[in-house]
């Protein structure tokens, strides 16, 4: 089970930080650089000022990924920037042309570091949700398109999200049966749940045309909205080799149970059509892939307990994953 190296509390966090500050030389940075947390969510993520140059650094979580397979993630987010139109953060190389750059943890193993460009712009606001989920349709259209033409690096290597990766016997993110609130009812419907996804998945297939290349978190909290910029996707740490259509259900994690959800999926798939073609029989699977992100949250949230967000969710998303579940196992979805 992988388990949220950074959830510590504030001694942990405090080391991260020395961590952040230990590679500004590898960058050429100053001493005079101010550090200041943007983000823990798996990974820690510091706004660095030097000067009035602003730059974002990326401090790893432990025992997720190895230094090649965040190459190969850096390969292509800087592939979509170059060639598929798509905007992402550029890589900022250290001195020696480094693009990783491992650094001392005090007190624990070293930890690597990734420097991105700074981009101005917000997440999408709730109350304008479906406006920007036909951009993001598009958007993720241009990805698959790319990630379908993309010759990849002969060392390419990252994980898949895949039934193993939910279900096998070492899921990603813990078993769900370890959820919180994943007792007697809930369990059952749960189970249910599993069965039913084992059973779609299996007959929908892995050909190329349904499996490659993928963000995996294409959530709105992953978009950074710009009137002049644009909209610049971010955070591409989860991408691996999954199916096309889990970028849908991931694009709408936590909030499956939103009133406007069907209108966002319907927004989503006008964009993505607008590029790319969407056949019907994908666009069937779409509360498929929906359902099956969320059995992967309700895992995520049993094995991140110290991690603000699941506290918040908790036993309430579970208990909302059931209510959807029936609702997706009669056919209503």
């Amino acid at each position: 089970m992988e388990v949220h190296d950074l959830s510590g509390g504030g001694e942990v966090l405090s080391r991260v930080g020395l961590v952040a500050r230990r590679a500004l030389p590898s960058y050429g940075l100053s001493p005079e650089a101010t550090v200041t947390l943007l983000n823990v969510s798996e990974n820690a993520t510091f706004l660095v000022d030097d000067a009035g140059t602003r730059t974002v650094l990326r401090v790893h979580r432990l025992a997720y990924h190895s230094p090649q397979a965040i190459l190969s993630e850096l390969d292509w987010q800087s592939a979509l920037r170059d060639e598929a139109g798509v905007r992402t953060p550029a890589v900022l190389p250290a001195l020696d042309g480094s693009r990783v750059v491992t650094v001392e943890d005090p007190g624990a193993a070293p930890r690597n570091c990734v420097m991105f460009e700074w981009v101005p712009g917000a997440e999408p606001p709730e109350e304008r949700l479906v406006e920007h989920f036909e951009p993001l349709g598009a958007i993720t259209a241009r990805m698959h398109l790319h990630a379908r033409r993309w010759r990849r690096p002969d060392a390419f290597t990252r994980f898949r999200w895949d039934e193993d990766a939910a279900f096998g016997p070492a899921p990603r993110w813990g078993r769900w049966q370890d959820g919180a609130g994943v007792d007697g009812e809930a369990h059952q419907v749960l189970a249910r749940l599993e069965s039913a996804l084992r059973d779609r998945l299996a007959r929908y297939g892995k050909g190329p045309e349904r499996f490659g290349l993928i963000h995996a978190d294409l959530r709105l909290a992953n978009l950074l909205v710009d009137g002049a910029a644009g909209t610049t996707v971010i955070d591409f740490d989860d991408c691996g080799l999954g199916w096309y259509m889990y970028d849908l259900g991931a694009a709408v994690s936590f909030i499956e149970h939103h009133p406007k959800v069907p209108e966002m999926i319907d927004a989503w798939v006008r964009g993505y059509r607008a590029v790319h073609a969407l056949p019907e029989e994908d666009a069937r699977e779409i509360w498929t892939f929906v359902m099956f992100r969320r059995l992967l949250l309700v895992a995520w949230i049993g094995s991140h307990s110290a991690v603000d967000v699941a506290r918040e969710l908790g036993t309430g998303y579970t208990l909302g994953s059931c209510e959807l579940a029936e609702r997706y196992l009669s056919g209503s979805l």
